[in-house]
């Protein structure tokens, strides 16, 4: 029976070498792996009783927000980072001066002022505010350039879910000639459509272009405002609702079927761990950073 014993112990050897060449290395950091060192603050690499433990000051603006008020709430819970003070419309700005980095949700007319603000002090900034244009973002590269090891990261979603939501959709957009996108929100958003789903369009009209697609096929002759927004030539519609609070689907169509790509943030809390890991992020990466796909590994 010896002859057994030795093919059994060859089977699992074979086994165990196929499994071993499967299984991501779990401290790798290349393409498609989070880094765990902006998710918690941690390096995977080092021991833990090693471990930089370092504070990162951060303040918030908007503070009074429902957004800035989760950030305060996230921060303070958090290790490696330590919450500074929160600003608001009309508060002293000067009351942050000492942070490192101050996360913005405050609204398009006031954040290119506190990006002037914040960089011109050696302050780095995360920003989930919308409004932020070509130009915006140039104006953003250029103060980022004037102020050596400042960075910025902006964002138009902190989820991780709505990130590979927008990631999914660019990848699928040249197999399918008719796309559609609905965004749906808490009746108190200020903007429409939500930044998020300008984003999404962006992505699958870039897609679409380097696919060569043409323009999504559509007869509609007389419209009166029912055929929603079109950015990027991507109709986007937009639901305020009591009820709900972040939602997006993303619909497509060919030839008899349809893909639906849909993401869901029911807590402001699924926003934080993005947040956070961006806030890790930034002080680490001097300039400008849109998203936070290389902050997950995207």
């Amino acid at each position: 029976m010896r002859w057994c014993h030795d093919i059994w112990c060859l089977y699992w050897m074979s086994i165990s070498r196929w499994w071993g060449a499967r299984s991501p290395d779990p401290v790798r950091r290349s393409q498609g792996m989070i880094d765990q060192r902006f998710l918690d603050g941690t390096d995977p690499n080092v021991r833990s009783g090693q471990q930089d433990m370092s504070e990162i000051l951060v303040g918030v603006f908007g503070a009074n927000g429902k957004m800035g008020t989760e950030v305060e709430r996230a921060v303070r819970a958090s290790e490696n980072l330590q919450f500074l003070a929160g600003v608001d419309v009309g508060d002293d700005r000067e009351d942050v001066v000492e942070a490192a980095v101050v996360v913005d949700f405050t609204t398009p007319d006031a954040v290119m002022d506190n990006v002037e603000w914040c960089l011109s002090r050696g302050i780095s900034m995360v920003i989930g505010t919308t409004g932020f244009t070509a130009e915006r973002l140039a104006t953003v590269r250029k103060l980022c350039e004037e102020n050596h090891g400042t960075g910025v990261l902006i964002a138009s979603n902190f989820s991780i879910g709505a990130v590979l939501m927008m990631s999914f959709a660019e990848q699928a957009a040249r197999f399918y000639p008719s796309v559609e996108i609905v965004e749906l929100h808490h009746p108190n958003k200020v903007d429409a459509p939500s930044g998020t789903a300008v984003t999404t369009a962006q992505r699958i009209g870039a897609a679409r272009a380097a696919a060569e697609m043409g323009e999504v096929p559509d007869a509609t002759v007389h419209d009166g405002g029912a055929r929603g927004a079109i950015v990027e030539g991507i109709h986007v519609h937009g639901v305020r609702l009591q009820g709900l609070v972040a939602h997006q689907e993303v619909l497509m169509g060919a030839t008899g079927e349809t893909l639906t790509i849909r993401h869901d943030s029911y807590k402001r809390t699924s926003f934080m761990p993005g947040v956070l890991a961006a806030v890790r992020y930034v002080v680490k990466n001097p300039g400008l950073t849109e998203g936070i796909e290389s902050v997950i590994g995207l």
